[in-house]
């Protein structure tokens, strides 16, 4: 089975399902998403997602169509009858579909889509031995803090690093601010400190992003949330980038040029041990 569906208030096979192709998302990208990964069939920090989905919703004056505790259980449900023991959740909200036109339609149904597909593990090597990115120019809008379908610009940065065989674009603005991946958050670590891109319309604020500074200050490590130039990213001690799927990942070289001794770093090491213990703890305090 490739995954499941939940579409109209049914659950069926992923590749039976089917949208309007006047849907609003399929035609103007109006609509948001969440990746929630469950664990052992527990979605991690489900409760920080479904708080992003419903941010980004009413930044497009939109709302869940029912209530968060009708998606939390579709979520359970939608995982239990995968049956895996690791799975991607995918949610995605559109403003629904109608005649093309650009301005709001009126009476509109949106359209929920859920999917859950198995999480394809990421070879080991990668984290022992670490990955390497670009940098790239950030052609994005100005409200990257909205989770949006529009993600062409993320694609095209994306498959640039696909085609130079690197892991990652990380993306900087004209005024040489590094803000983040195209998929994920960046860490850049100096003298000991955790140094990544604060929270505002810029990036998005990851909830993986979130969790790692919180540990890290309950470590003792200090978190500095500021902007910083590709100059001090590649004369960093370390780079990580972190999200949903891949959690904590090294990145040991940036356009070529290898960052700190080009290994995964002490520190970042420290940070993925300790994620995958709070995974461990949270999965164990949620399960029923």
């Amino acid at each position: 089975m490739e995954g499941i569906a939940y579409l109209d208030g049914v659950f069926m096979p992923i590749e039976q399902a089917k949208v309007s192709v006047e849907d609003r998302g399929f035609q103007f990208s109006d609509g948001v998403y969440e990746v929630i990964k469950a664990y052992g069939g527990i979605p991690f920090a489900r409760e920080a997602h479904l708080d992003r989905l419903e941010r980004s919703l009413s930044m497009l004056s939109l709302s869940l169509p029912g209530s968060r505790q009708e998606l939390e259980g579709l979520i359970y449900e939608a995982v239990r009858r995968c049956g895996w023991q690791d799975s991607l959740v995918y949610l995605q909200i559109t403003r629904g579909y109608a005649p093309r036109k650009h301005d709001f339609p009126d009476n509109i149904k949106p359209t929920l889509v859920l999917t859950v597909r198995r999480a394809r593990p990421i070879p080991e090597n990668l984290y022992e031995n670490g990955v390497s990115a670009i940098t790239t120019r950030d052609e994005r809008w100005l409200r990257c803090d909205i989770k949006s379908l529009c993600l062409l610009p993320n694609v095209l940065a994306k498959d640039k690093a696909t085609r130079a065989e690197a892991f990652e674009a990380i993306l900087v603005r004209d005024d040489r601010r590094v803000t983040e991946g195209t998929t994920s958050n960046v860490f850049a670590v100096r003298s000991g400190k955790l140094h990544t891109a604060p929270e505002g319309n810029w990036i998005l604020s990851g909830i993986t992003r979130a969790v790692v500074c919180d540990l890290a200050r309950r470590d003792g490590i200090t978190v500095v949330e500021d902007f910083y130039s590709p100059e001090v990213l590649m004369s960093a001690d370390e780079v990580f980038v972190t999200n949903t799927s891949i959690e904590v990942m090294p990145v040991v070289a940036v356009d070529r040029q290898p960052i700190g001794n080009g290994e995964p770093g002490e520190l970042t090491r420290h940070l993925a041990k300790l994620f995958k213990k709070e995974v461990s703890e949270y999965s164990r305090l949620a399960r029923p």
